[in-house]
């Protein structure tokens, strides 16, 4: 109950601050490139019920769906899109996934059905008992993912066998010691890792 009240009041109140800030983006986002300034996608939330998730669009819809993952300089990035991600301006709409209950503030960050099918049942039964959340460790560490993914000869592998278990070990870390103080830990580190 305390973390929910908290995910709403919070984030009610940082869409309300930042309200001038994503109407900007959104409107940059449209002069950058054709298409809309939202993305959304299905991904796999709590007790594994799909939701949409809804994020800054970064990518040119005109380059096709493409891989799932974003790898090193892709092409499909555009130029305000590539600003976007660097400082993950591009997740700030998922506090209305949090406002509709779909996420949380901290939480294991939600995955597509695709990789979700590679988690062991046992992982999978833990890491999608609670609330998939906007941030977490994982998230912190692999602040720079798709510049690791770029620099391996088969991303797709390097994700599956490397990335995703380790992210995993995270997330269930998470949901084994989560508390509300460990909540306000992994804000306030993704804010610091975010300045850096």
């Amino acid at each position: 109950m305390i973390k929910r009240l908290f995910d709403l009041v919070a984030a009610l109140a940082g869409l309300l601050v930042l309200a001038p800030l994503l109407a900007v983006i959104a409107v940059c986002i449209r002069l950058d490139s054709p298409g809309p300034a939202w993305f959304r996608q299905q991904r796999v939330g709590r007790h594994g019920a799909p939701f949409e998730i809804i994020k800054f669009r970064t990518m040119r819809v005109d380059k096709g769906d493409g891989p799932q993952l974003t790898v090193g300089a892709d092409a499909r990035i555009t130029p305000v899109g590539k600003f976007l991600r660097h400082y993950k301006l591009d997740e700030l709409p998922q506090l209305i996934n949090v406002v509709l209950g779909s996420m949380s503030l901290v939480g294991p960050r939600p995955e597509v059905p695709r990789y979700v099918a590679c988690y062991p049942p046992e992982v999978r039964a833990i890491v999608l008992s609670v609330a998939p959340g906007i941030t977490d460790w994982a998230s912190i560490c692999y602040k720079d993912e798709n510049a690791i993914l770029g620099r391996s000869a088969d991303p797709e592998r390097a994700y599956l066998h490397t990335i995703l278990p380790a992210k995993l070990a995270y997330n269930v870390r998470y949901v084994r010691e989560r508390s509300f103080w460990t909540d306000l830990r992994i804000i306030f580190s993704t804010l610091a890792a975010l300045a850096r």
